[in-house]
């Protein structure tokens, strides 16, 4: 007799449970959406894309004003945007994969590799994956204009800066810095014996399924590109032109929001790297005095509200960046921007913590 109700009950579960699951999904959208119109609510200029998962499963994906100004595309969630500095996520997981490989170890000196870098015997891989390596950064060099719109290959870029005076004795402080990750890139060159590019395109794009992601370029089609802009006094304009082999490894990489989380979940499924090597990427350090610092392998490792997070912005002309990753309650957000006059890393925090109490 039973098996002849089972149908309606769950007919009528349904009826209960299905308004309710609308309701919560209707009201954290509203919410989302109050927080992005109130930070994005001209819909004629450039915008935005914010993307929020949970368990690995998309809740939230919109796009917010203009992919392009001049043609009056409207802004969608399958844009592709530059990342700046969210590569360096990238290039830390290259270097671990390489460890895994047995090609390289994090503890190896820079020396070992390029023998002729000053001071690479005191410099260590893990060093420049934690910025704590202590080289000039070459973004703060004044003579950097001058290749600005060169075709720089990666020993180039390290023989640019290379020679600068340290800042500090390695492993004295952390301090951002994006010589290290150029480096990384050349290093992930030697040892692999294929160009970045090839390397993050073959054993971390394809392998995570991140079909729309790419090494940057301004000359080549790239289909449903989101186009960037800087803000002047008088308007909009198109972003300035650089050429991506001199970022390369700090900051030249293309993705979409759908790929970012496609990302973030080969991560957590370690489809790329093995769990011990998850948690060396997602460790805190030590400086040499001791003292603690939060920062990992390509990720800030940092506490928000009592949630610990894992975030990493990027700025580059044009574009700026934001992914927070909430690993308790298993919650991602990202938000690209297609103009470097908005960032979106408070309200990606701020997406992430209201996705947070959501889902209690």
């Amino acid at each position: 007799m039973f098996r002849y109700l089972k149908q309606p009950i769950i007919l009528l579960l349904m009826a209960i449970v299905m308004p309710q699951l609308f309701l919560y999904a209707q009201t954290l959208n509203d919410k989302i959406d109050r927080l992005v119109y109130t930070e994005l609510g001209d819909t004629t200029g450039p915008g935005a894309v914010f993307l929020v998962a949970h368990n690995g499963k998309v809740i939230y994906e919109k796009g917010f004003g203009k992919a392009n100004i001049e043609s009056g595309v409207a802004m969608n969630p399958q844009n592709v945007f530059q990342l700046g500095s969210i590569t360096k996520q990238f290039t830390a997981i290259a270097i671990v994969i390489l460890q895994e490989q047995g090609k390289l170890s994090v503890k190896d000196p820079v020396s070992k590799y390029i023998p002729d870098y000053p001071g690479g015997n005191k410099i260590t891989i893990h060093q420049l994956l934690t910025h704590t390596s202590g080289i000039k950064d070459f973004t703060k060099m004044k003579s950097l204009g001058e290749i600005a719109q060169k075709n720089m290959t990666p020993k180039m870029m390290v023989d640019f800066f290379k020679n600068e005076p340290v800042d500090f004795i390695p492993g004295e402080k952390f301090e951002y810095n994006n010589s290290g990750y150029v480096l990384l890139g050349y290093l992930i060159e030697l040892v692999s014996g294929e160009t970045y590019e090839n390397f993050i395109q073959k054993h971390l794009f394809e392998k995570a399924g991140m079909w729309d992601s790419r090494y940057a370029t301004d000359r080549l089609i790239v289909l449903k590109r989101a186009y960037g802009y800087h803000k002047k006094e008088y308007g909009y304009v198109n972003k300035t032109q650089i050429n991506f082999s001199v970022p390369f490894a700090s900051g030249s990489l293309m993705s979409t929001a759908g790929d970012m989380l496609k990302w973030q979940n080969a991560l957590n499924n370690h489809i790329l790297i093995n769990p011990k090597s998850t948690e060396s990427v997602f460790s805190q350090y030590k400086l040499n005095n001791g003292d603690t610092f939060t920062y990992g392998y390509g990720w800030h490792l940092r506490e928000m509200e009592g949630q610990p997070v894992r975030e990493h912005g990027g700025s580059i002309f044009g574009f700026k960046t934001m992914g927070v990753y909430l690993p308790k309650k298993d919650i991602y957000v990202i938000g690209l921007s297609n103009c470097d006059c908005f960032s979106p890393t408070q309200l990606a925090r701020d997406i992430a913590l209201l996705t947070a109490e959501s889902v209690q």
